[in-house]
């Protein structure tokens, strides 16, 4: 007779749970343990998309032998013909069919730090730049021509060079001259003529000087209105409404209110409807920034990541390269950093879609803009076009990701944590460091990054039948061994890699409950 022994059931050990990707994007608002799962400590060099995040897409030095810092790109946007020019040290150059760059078109500047606007007229095309230094530039499709009162056309009234920021509003040129309040402007649809005085002192409490004009387009109840906007140094916002400045029928003051100084003479960028100002109190848009004035820091589309842009306003708000550039076809909106004038700059980069940050770095940028729909910086001694690679002019990106701490629904319970699993999807093998950080631990983990980053071939440049062309994008789903103990874990996932396209979906981990203490 046979006995038969009834297995007993195994007891499980181990645990599973998922978090997703940090589409939530960098936080550095929250205190760490009260933020959301979908949020992230670290987000560098990772974009949060609506559905995953991704490695950051990179740069090309597009054009070359500049010579010297790239401070201003000056796009030309005629009817039948576009242009854009750099301007670094004394000098303008052509930049328009990349490569290296031939002679200047422009010399003997006294600096490379440009406001300029596009402006149509019925006698064509124009670009209009200032910088306080010189005399004004007017580009009409082939000839640069420096505006004083004795030149055609010219512009009398004012000392010509001392106009440091331009602007177009209602069918009309306007100027701000350095270091007073006051702006001047031409007549209606002209590029030329007598400039005429816009004193704001009588209204300015704070005094200061006028740093920068800009369009806001608003829907006032009974249609769409453009309204002048004014901002001083200390932060004052005066807003116009009219046509005419010499009529106070059709010309008048709507109110001054009092926000955060202005960070740089860039700090306005028209966003859709809407008006962006960067100052010390972050980016915030005049829509919502007016209505409640400083008291409600929320307004702000940088209040996730407040406590960065506090800190970067306080420490390098005095050095050149402050810029926002907003990129249509990325949906993304991109704020310029100069950690260091000229040699670091970092940029934070908002999804326009979801609102979620990240950092960007080692992109050396002095100054962004948009041309043909892409996006341009000045760099040192180029002009980069951005976004267009996966890679850093050939060179790796390097990203690095902490997400929030997680208790994995058991808060104050001990856990071992024994594996984590990444899931990525790429077109390649990215070289990968999964570590973990427990219990508030803010180390940053050692460790080498397990695989080799795969070099892909490159369009018209590799050979035939022997560069390694990407596909699409794969599954990487591969076990990673760790070792944590703690009643929270958060991933730190650090991740190297060229010409690879690589996004990040979300994170298993493989851990054991142990007791409370």
């Amino acid at each position: 007779m046979l006995l038969q022994f009834a297995r007993k059931p195994r007891t499980r050990v181990s645990d599973t749970d998922s978090l997703p990707a940090p589409v939530g994007g960098w936080n550095v608002r929250d205190a760490l343990a009260n933020m959301d799962k979908a949020d992230a400590i670290i987000l560098d060099n990772w974009f949060p998309g609506a559905s995953d995040v991704m490695v950051r897409k990179g740069y090309t030095q597009w054009a070359t032998g500049i010579g010297a810092q790239v401070e201003t790109i000056l796009p030309y946007n005629g009817p039948s013909t576009q242009k854009l020019f750099a301007a670094a040290a004394t000098n303008i150059y052509d930049v328009t069919s990349g490569g290296v760059v031939g002679a200047a078109v422009v010399t003997s500047l006294s600096n490379a730090r440009w406001q300029h606007t596009n402006v149509a007229t019925s006698g064509g095309q124009f670009l209009y730049a200032v910088n306080g230094a010189d005399k004004p530039l007017l580009y009409n499709g082939s000839t640069w021509t420096p505006i004083d009162s004795g030149s055609s056309p010219a512009i009398s009234g004012v000392t010509t060079t001392n106009l440091i920021h331009v602007n177009i509003f209602k069918e009309r040129v306007w100027f701000v001259e350095k270091s007073t309040l006051k702006a001047w402007y031409l007549p209606v649809a002209s590029v030329g003529g007598t400039a005429a005085p816009l004193d704001l002192s009588a209204f300015c409490k704070r005094g200061g000087q006028l740093m920068a004009m800009g369009t806001w387009t608003v829907d006032a109840g009974s249609g769409v209105d453009d309204y002048a906007v004014f901002v001083t140094s200390e932060g004052e916002v005066l807003v116009y409404q009219g046509t005419d400045p010499t009529s106070s029928s059709t010309w008048a003051l709507k109110g001054v209110w009092q926000l955060g100084s202005p960070i740089g003479r860039k700090c306005l960028l028209k966003f859709g409807g809407d008006l962006l100002l960067i100052c010390v109190d972050g980016v915030v848009p005049l829509s919502r920034a007016l209505v409640s004035s400083r008291v409600q820091p929320k307004v702000a589309l940088t209040e996730k990541i407040n406590g960065a842009m506090a800190n970067a306003a306080q420490l390098y708000s005095a050095n050149f390269g402050w810029k926002l550039l907003f990129y249509p076809k990325g949906s993304m909106l991109l704020l310029n950093i100069p950690v260091s004038t000229g040699s670091f700059q970092q940029q934070y980069a908002m999804n326009t879609i979801t609102g979620s940050w990240g950092r960007f770095l080692n992109v050396s940028a002095n100054c962004w803009e948009l041309y043909q729909d892409e996006p341009y910086f000045g760099g040192n001694g180029f002009v980069g076009k951005f976004w267009q690679t996966f890679a850093d002019n050939g060179g790796t990106i390097a990203a690095e990701a902490k997400q929030a701490f997680s208790y994995f629904g058991s808060r104050g319970q001990l856990k071992h944590f024994k594996e984590v699993r990444p899931l990525l999807t790429s077109n390649g093998s990215p070289a990968i460091l999964a570590a973990l950080n427990v219990d508030y631990d803010t180390n940053t983990p050692s460790g080498t990054l397990n695989f080799a980053p795969t070099q892909y071939a490159v369009w018209d440049s590799s050979l035939w039948d022997a560069g390694i062309w990407g596909g699409e994008l794969s599954v990487l789903a591969n076990w990673q061994t760790i070792n944590g103990l703690g009643t929270a874990a958060a991933l730190h996932l650090f991740l190297s890699q060229s010409g690879i396209d690589t996004h990040w979906q979300a994170t298993d981990f493989l851990f054991e409950r142990g007791g409370v203490i």
